[in-house]
């Protein structure tokens, strides 16, 4: 997603009064934890609820290698979620093949083109499930 460090500030500041509606979706804020650096990264990301957990998608525009944000959360999968003004720490995991199948048409239904991306790539995009810790 194209969003700038703009987008961030004005989404905490405002408690996502500003940034949640998004093209017509909505989005979260993820903070993970830089592997390399150790620094805290914070990217906006469409999302959708799934049971108590939210899921987000890996795609990177359909890229052949993932995004930062997804190797930062396999090398340390505690992160910090903001959704509106809630925030709070959350474990990441990624979604098993059996609930990627089911969840996949969801998360199609935020971003019609997630499939596209899919499409663009041999990679299997990932979507991860961020669960309350």
């Amino acid at each position: 997603m194209l969003f700038g460090q703009e987008h961030v500030e004005r989404y905490q500041a405002t408690d996502g009064e500003e940034g949640h509606e998004w093209q017509g979706t909505h989005t979260l804020l993820l903070t993970t934890t830089g592997r390399k650096s150790g620094q805290q990264r914070t990217t906006p990301l469409i999302y959708d609820p799934v049971g108590d957990a939210y899921a987000i998608v890996a795609s990177k525009g359909g890229a052949d290698e993932p995004p930062a944000w997804y190797l930062n959360l396999e090398a340390d999968p505690t992160v910090e979620v903001q959704v509106k003004a809630d925030r709070f720490t959350a474990n990441a995991r990624t979604a098993s093949e059996e609930e990627k199948a089911e969840i996949w048409p969801q998360m199609v239904k935020q971003w019609p083109a997630y499939n596209d991306y899919q499409a663009a790539t041999e990679r299997p995009i990932p979507i991860v499930l961020l669960e309350r810790a």
